[in-house]
């Protein structure tokens, strides 16, 4: 299994792209897909008309807009390329209501609709679900009180990865990430300055030594962060290992 972080800060980072996050198993697949994600993943060698699997954990602006150009990429390739395929179909997975805000995004946009290819959107709760040889879990996590969120838990030939999305410390976040070779947390915030809603980099730690996590990897960091040493405050919870994530950082799990 490889990840790549396609973006490790939020919605308008000077230096970091907004949440997403690239995973290779037997299928390529997306978590989240946030601004300026989509420039990072053109960076990879990975064909964007390969991907067939979108998994968004909620439905904030700086997790799915970079899908707008995204999409309508797509549909102006297919239909500009009519004589081959361009791609197979395209499966959008996500919380409660993402059936119904991507229908709204298909209705709305110009020449979005209609698709040269099989669009499939499915609303997802606490679930499990295989994709080829990969496993896919969701468990709810707490962010805001109006949004249904999900965290994921992938499992591929043996080995354990978890995202948390945005997210704030709780049981279900401890479970998701349960023995995870990597795990990758919402630490928004400083220890000094925490925020609402999100998690700061000491809650990260407990998340991880509760956890039993192997690696942590710190991301969706607002530009506060980047003046604190957020690994070192970690550190003072967690005793394993911990990387702050980059734009474009590839691991192997």
């Amino acid at each position: 299994m490889h990840v790549t972080i396609l973006g490790s800060g939020t919605n308008l980072h000077p230096v970091r792209a907004a949440a997403g996050y690239l995973i290779e198993t037997d299928h390529p697949f997306l978590l989240d897909f946030g601004p300026r994600t989509l420039m990072n993943l053109l960076c990879t060698k990975v064909d964007r008309h390969n991907i067939e699997h979108l998994f968004f954990t909620h439905h904030h602006a700086d997790h799915v807009a970079d899908f707008i150009p995204f999409f309508f990429d797509t549909v102006i390739t297919a239909k500009m390329s009519p004589s081959s395929s361009t791609r197979n179909a395209l499966n959008i997975f996500g919380p409660t209501g993402t059936r119904r805000m991507f229908g709204s995004i298909f209705r709305t946009f110009p020449s979005f609709t209609p698709a040269t290819f099989p669009i499939h959107i499915r609303n997802l709760g606490e679930t499990s679900l295989m994709i080829g040889r990969t496993k896919i879990f969701t468990k709810y996590m707490t962010h805001t009180p109006s949004l249904r969120c999900l965290g994921y838990r992938i499992e591929y030939e043996g080995r354990l990865f978890a995202y948390s999305g945005d997210a704030q410390y709780s049981a279900n976040l401890v479970t998701l990430c349960r023995d995870a070779d990597v795990a990758v947390l919402d630490c928004s915030f400083p220890a000094e300055k925490p925020g609402s809603n999100h998690m700061t980099s000491k809650d990260c730690g407990r998340v991880a030594k509760e956890a039993g996590v192997k690696t942590l990897i710190l991301s969706h960091f607002y530009p506060v962060c980047e003046d604190y040493d957020v690994k070192d405050q970690c550190a003072a919870v967690f005793g394993g290992t911990i990387i702050v994530g980059k734009d474009r950082m590839r691991l192997r799990i």
